[in-house]
C-alpha cells in the first residue's frame, strides 16, 4: 500500500512538472508588431541620414568644383598677364635707349635744315651729315621706332603737342603747318609727341562765316 502511495505521489509531481502555461498569442502579436515598427523606424531614420549625407557630399563636391574653376581661371589670368608683361618687355625694352638717341637725330636734322636755310650747296660735310641721318633713321625703323612727320596733316592731340596757333589763309583750320620737333612711336606707342604749329581760322574767314550765318 505504501508503494502505491509513493507511485501516486511521484506521478503527480511528474505531471505537475510537465504542465505548460498556455501561450498568449495577442501579447506575442503586439510585441512582434512593436519590434517591426521599431525596425521600420530605424530603417527610415537610416535612409534619412544617408540622404542628408549624400546631399551634404553633393554640396561639398559642387563647392570644390567651383573652387577648381576659379583657381583655373585665376591661373589663366596670371599666365595671360605674364605673357603680356613679357611681350611688352620685348616691345618696349628699347624705349629708354630710343629716347637717348632722339636728341642726336634732332641735331643731325637741324644741321641739314640750317645748311638748306643758308643756301649752301652740297658739300662733304652736309653730305656726311645727311648720310649719317639716313643711316640712323633706317636703323631705328628696324626696331619699329617710327618718326612722326606731321606737317600738312590734321592736328592729332594723341600724337602732337601744339606750341602755337597761327592764322594761315590758304590752310585748313587745325592743320599742322610746321614741326619744331618731330615725334616718334615705338611699336605703335608714343615715345615723344611732335611739337607743332597749327593753323587756325583767319579773321576774314570768321567774318565771312558770321555773314553767311
Amino acid at each position: 500500500m505504501m508503494e502505491a502511495l509513493v507511485s501516486s505521489e511521484d506521478e503527480k509531481v511528474i505531471n505537475d512538472e510537465n504542465v505548460v502555461d498556455p501561450i498568449n498569442t495577442e501579447e506575442l502579436e503586439a510585441e512582434s508588431e512593436a519590434i517591426f515598427e521599431e525596425v521600420l523606424e530605424q530603417s527610415a531614420q537610416s535612409d534619412k541620414d544617408w540622404k542628408a549625407e549624400a546631399q551634404s557630399l553633393a554640396q561639398q563636391l559642387e563647392e570644390l568644383r567651383d573652387q577648381a574653376i576659379r583657381v583655373k581661371a585665376d591661373a589663366q589670368n596670371v599666365r595671360r598677364r605674364a605673357e603680356q608683361d613679357v611681350e611688352k618687355a620685348h616691345k618696349f625694352a628699347l624705349e629708354k635707349f630710343a629716347k637717348e638717341l632722339l636728341p642726336i637725330i634732332d641735331g643731325l636734322e637741324k644741321t641739314v635744315e640750317a645748311e638748306i636755310a643758308l643756301g649752301n650747296e652740297m658739300n662733304p660735310m652736309r653730305e656726311g651729315v645727311e648720310m649719317t641721318l639716313s643711316m640712323f633713321l633706317s636703323s631705328i625703323q628696324k626696331f619699329n621706332l617710327e618718326q612722326i612727320d606731321p606737317v600738312g596733316k590734321p592736328f592729332d592731340p594723341s600724337l602732337h603737342e601744339a606750341m602755337s596757333m597761327v592764322e594761315v589763309p590758304n590752310a585748313e583750320p587745325n592743320t599742322v603747318i610746321a614741326a619744331m620737333q618731330k615725334g616718334y612711336t615705338l611699336n605703335g606707342r608714343l615715345v615723344r609727341p611732335a611739337m607743332v604749329m597749327v593753323s587756325k581760322n583767319s579773321a576774314a574767314s570768321a567774318t565771312n562765316i558770321d555773314e553767311q550765318a
